[in-house]
């Protein structure tokens, strides 16, 4: 019975569902959990109907073309900075200097009269070689680097002011002359490139701007325009801004009209040299140097900021690959290009109103500011005549955006006849010493002379961006532009000693000849005269992935090559010999039969190149065809 029993409990026990072990309950779990996990991750990686691609790339350009925005102001605001800094510490130290107590006291035994002669040669003398270094440095360090390098050679110059001696004052005056025409081709290349570049970030769906090809002629001039206008509406301030420490710090130092203009006889056109007769003692007390030394200090601190701008502000003018195809067309080539760039008849033309616009800019600061300004009104009015003239230049440089509906030859032609009237005006006029009453006639010639100010440079700087959109030759015109320039500030230096009358007769007649100048060019423009620009040698390497490799590269085999590279290759070299054929047929101009010959000749050899190789490929090919079928044959 017992047994029975047992054997009917095994029965049921064996029929009962027995529970599964915990790893068959881990393996289901497992497969159901790589389940939902392949789903998670083709919903993550599959079509998202939130996602618009069009909506993120509107973003992404918008993002770049405040980033363009972001580099103009930067550029802007630490140009003015520097130009503050340098131009009021300059005015300070000058009138400092002037005053015998001044130097009898503090310094007996330096002769700082013959320090500021040697320190202002220094400023004026030097620019005169940046033809030969400029468009090298700009192409070695990059244009925002030499903006960075640049205002820290003035950081230099402001440094040197805490122990004024030959050795400090006059070579950082020297440093400072070698970096004026560096920094102005930068600032203008950068400020058109940053047109340029707001244009393509605009302009992102278009085929040239997709395939980086050449811009269109005329795609960017609203954009070079607006971009020019706000530089110089910002940069006008610094003449605002080089006034606070002589109206904050000197000025309750300095004498009135009546001693420092005593010995004065005549003002204005009727005297020779800059203010015959001014008092040497212009300081009613000596400041302290602890005082100085703060002013120094804070002066020293924002040409420290204006470093720190363009470090970190200002991004770069143009991409890496860029930079270095600018570098590779060799050091050689980048030193000529400049002097050959003269060949073109726009340039040539325009090469008087680059000297004009040197001796305005000057003639505004010494000769209307100090013969006029200071002989009648006395040197505690200096301040509000140079503030009043900054004003007025930031204020009308907004009239160059006229020029985004009016001819551009609105904007130079118009500041030409405005400074063409005041000149007539001046050559007439010669005012007693110290006459207060005469301070709102002044203050609207300088009013009137800033309009022509702000007239010429935004409408020379907008010109040759307009007339010059190859990336590749900008650095080469602005330093072209700027080294002008810094040859009429030499003359303007020359010139110090001479009559009023005949300072004005010499800007008279070289605004007159600028204006004749111009007016050929824009009609030799009208005409469509072809005008000769040198050829941009090719770089010296050839862009494949990310990599630069050279064209003879000795370590490549001819097996690596597959033949659609090789196609490839043949095809970008044959676009390249039609772009040069086509660039040196709208370029180039006529030339005299002789040169025609040649220059058809060459580009007939270079021409040949490519195709030649195709073409005994193609015959090579075919030998070893012709061969292989003769042998199947004779096998």
């Amino acid at each position: 019975m017992m047994e029975a029993s047992e054997r009917e409990d095994l029965v049921r026990e064996a029929e009962q569902p027995a529970a599964p072990p915990n790893g068959g309950i881990n393996e289901l779990l497992n497969v159901g959990q790589e389940g939902n996990i392949q789903g998670q991750m083709e919903e993550f990686l599959g079509p998202q109907a939130e996602y618009d691609e069009e909506e993120e790339e509107r973003k992404y350009y918008r993002r770049k073309r405040l980033g363009v925005i972001k580099n103009l102001l930067a550029a802007s605001v630490g140009g003015m900075i520097v130009y503050s800094v340098y131009m009021g510490l300059l005015q300070m130290q000058l009138i400092l200097h002037y005053d015998v107590t001044y130097r009898v006291v503090k310094y007996s035994t330096l002769s700082l009269e013959d320090i500021d002669q040697k320190m202002l040669m220094g400023i004026n003398v030097t620019p005169i070689i940046g033809l030969l270094y400029t468009p090298v440095l700009i192409r070695f360090l990059g244009t925002k680097w030499m903006m960075f390098l640049a205002s820290g050679i003035y950081a230099l110059f402001v440094s040197t002011n805490y122990w004024e001696r030959y050795y400090t004052l006059v070579p950082s005056a020297v440093a400072i002359g070698v970096a004026i025409v560096p920094l102005w081709a930068s600032l203008g290349n950068y400020i058109t490139r940053m047109a340029q570049q707001y244009y393509e970030y605009a302009n992102y769906k278009e085929e040239h701007v997709q395939e980086q090809k050449k811009l269109p002629k005329g795609a960017c001039h609203n954009y070079i325009i607006v971009f020019q206008s706000v530089f110089y509406i910002i940069f006008h301030l610094s003449f605002v801004f080089a006034e606070f420490p002589m109206r904050l710090f000197l000025h309750d130092y300095l004498h009135p009209y009546n001693h420092t203009l005593w010995h004065v006889k005549r003002c204005g056109a009727e005297i020779k040299g800059v203010i015959p007769g001014f008092n040497t003692t212009v300081l009613t007390k000596l400041p302290r140097s602890m005082l100085l030394i703060q002013v120094e200090s804070v002066l020293m601190g924002f040409a420290f900021l204006a470093m720190i701008i363009f470090l970190v502000l200002c991004g770069a003018a143009y991409r890496p690959t860029e930079e270095i195809d600018l570098r590779s067309i060799g050091w050689g080539n980048i030193f000529q290009l400049p002097f050959k760039h003269l060949r073109d008849y726009r340039l040539r033309l325009l090469c008087p109103f680059f000297v004009y616009s040197g001796f305005e800019m000057l003639f505004a600061i010494t000769g209307l500011s100090l013969s006029y300004g200071v002989c009648v009104l006395g040197l505690e009015r200096l301040w509000l005549l140079i503030v009043v003239y900054g004003l007025s230049c930031s204020l009308f440089s907004t009239l160059s955006l006229s020029l985004l509906r009016l001819p551009r030859w609105v904007s130079l032609l118009g500041g030409a006849a405005v400074h063409l009237v005041l000149l007539v005006v001046l050559l007439s006029w010669s005012p007693d010493r110290a006459q207060p009453h005469l301070l709102a006639p002044l203050l609207v010639l300088s009013v009137l002379w800033g309009l022509g100010t702000a007239l010429n440079k935004t409408g020379l700087s907008t010109l040759l961006g307009m007339l010059y959109e190859d990336k590749e030759r900008l650095d080469f015109v602005y330093t072209i532009y700027h080294w002008w320039q810094a040859i009429a500030i030499f003359i303007v230096y020359l010139w110090s000693k001479l009559p009023m009358r005949a300072k004005l007769s010499i800007l008279l007649a070289t605004l007159l000849l600028a204006c004749y100048c111009y007016w050929v060019m824009e009609r030799r423009l009208a005409r469509k005269v072809p005008f000769r620009l040198p050829r941009i040698p090719r770089p010296q390497h050839k862009v494949k992935g990310y990599r630069y490799l050279e064209e003879d590269n000795s370590d490549e085999s001819d097996s690596e090559n597959s033949e659609e590279d090789e196609e490839e290759e043949e095809q970008e070299e044959e676009e390249r010999e039609r772009d040069d054929e086509e660039q040196q047929a709208e370029e180039m101009g006529a030339e005299d039969g002789e040169d025609r010959g040649r220059g058809a000749g060459a580009q007939a050899r270079r021409g040949g190149g490519a195709r030649g190789r195709r073409r005994r490929r193609e015959e090579d090919a075919a030998r070893g065809q012709e061969g292989e079928r003769e042998e199947r044959e004779g096998g």
